[in-house]
């Protein structure tokens, strides 16, 4: 059975930081890319974050330069460092496992909510 589960959300305030992590289980991690979604309320759950099954990472230009994805393929672990935090960076932020192939297998976790307000 695959599992994420999200970890670390909470309250923030403006300009403040969090870092949110999620564990992968029932899954070969290392041969997974994984993202960092997020979903604010009234709007679509957009891609934040992405980092290859090699460590290459991309970003939404939202979040450049202020958030930081990795991963520690030896804890099946991906890590979502947010620094300068803003209310606009309020959502509820999820973990998504993805390997493509002949099928391709994409998993979800349940979610963690990350509120920035003073």
């Amino acid at each position: 059975q695959v599992q994420l589960v999200e970890s670390g959300g909470g309250l923030v305030q403006p300009g403040g930081s969090l870092r949110v992590s999620c564990v992968a289980s029932g899954i070969i991690f290392r041969s997974y890319a994984m993202g960092w979604y997020r979903q604010a309320p009234g709007k679509q759950r957009e891609l934040i974050a992405g980092i290859s099954s090699e460590g290459n990472t991309k970003y939404a230009d939202s979040v450049k330069g202020r958030f930081t994805i990795s991963r520690d393929n030896a804890k099946n672990t991906v890590y979502l460092q947010m620094n300068s935090l803003t209310p606009e960076d309020t959502a509820v932020y999820y973990c998504n496992a993805e390997r493509k192939g002949t099928v391709i297998r994409s998993y979800w976790g349940q979610g963690t909510p990350v509120t920035v307000s003073s």
